[in-house]
């Protein structure tokens, strides 16, 4: 497994916190929400492309394709 990886979901939590919180301060809320399910969406997007590729490891070792 490759550490560049959980830096890079590490900066994208880092990031969105502190902007998180900014927005907060400045009495925008919703804005802070959309900007959590952003950085959600983009974590989740990096995870689900290393799950296919896990699985395209899978099928590539038992010979299924």
């Amino acid at each position: 497994m490759n550490i560049d990886i959980i830096f890079k979901i590490a900066g994208v939590g880092i990031l969105a916190a502190v902007i998180n919180n900014i927005l907060e301060k400045s009495d925008k809320k919703e804005v802070a929400t959309f900007v959590t399910l952003a950085s959600l969406i983009v974590v989740l997007m990096m995870v689900i492309d290393m799950i296919s590729g896990l699985f395209e490891s899978l099928k590539s070792i038992f010979s299924l394709t």
